[in-house]
């Protein structure tokens, strides 16, 4: 795994690079998020949806609320990028987040970085 850190004045935004699955369950979710806070200072994170079990986006296994209140409750603001249209029980939910300023769900990096850069980092809430 590789953190590459995009940064603007003063808004971090870290892209996970990875081949593997990096988020099985809520305890993964928060030790990439820590990891990412202490070793980039950063409370912005990009992932891609292939980084991600497929549990995940089953909203039926509950395992992206119980992630998504960790990261809610912690102020990190996550993109996941990926082809999302596969998930089609997911699109209500898509929908809702996208229209939030903590979790987005998009189809390429560079609108999630966009996205990222675009909202008030932790320290100006």
């Amino acid at each position: 795994m590789n953190i590459r850190v995009d940064q603007q004045n003063d808004s971090k935004v870290a892209i996970v690079e990875s081949f593997d699955i990096l988020i099985r369950n809520v305890q993964d979710a928060l030790d990439l998020m820590a990891s990412i806070k202490f070793n980039h200072d950063s409370y912005k994170i990009v992932i891609r949806q292939s980084n991600i079990t497929e549990d995940f986006f089953e909203l039926k296994t509950r395992l992206a609320g119980d992630i998504l209140q960790k990261y809610v409750n912690y102020h990190i603001k996550l993109a996941v990028v990926g082809n999302l249209e596969v998930y089609k029980s997911l699109k209500d939910f898509i929908y809702e987040c996208n229209k939030g300023e903590q979790v987005f769900f998009l189809e390429d990096e560079q609108s999630a970085i966009q996205v990222l850069h675009s909202l008030c980092s932790l320290g100006t809430i």
